[in-house]
């Protein structure tokens, strides 16, 4: 039952900061990418489908692939395995 909560609850984290990115993305006061990589990596969690889409529209960007999994990992490391 908490593990269904937590899916839950991230999946519903990821949204909102989908939310907030793309709210950024028109206000200039919002940092919009930030909040929308952040929502991936969140979604990346609760969906293999879009960590293989992130995956392999970062891979083309080393630095940015690279930053990518780092902070994918210290996610995991607070929200835990899914």
């Amino acid at each position: 039952m908490y593990k269904k909560i937590k899916k839950k609850l991230v999946l519903l984290a990821g949204i909102l900061f989908i939310i907030l990115g793309l709210v950024g993305l028109v206000l200039p006061f919002l940092q919009g990418f930030l909040f929308l990589a952040i929502g991936l990596i969140l979604l990346s969690l609760h969906s293999p489908k879009i960590r293989e889409w992130t995956d392999v529209h970062t891979m083309k960007y080393p630095k940015i692939h690279v930053a990518i999994q780092k902070v994918d990992k210290w996610i995991v490391g607070i929200v835990g395995e899914l």
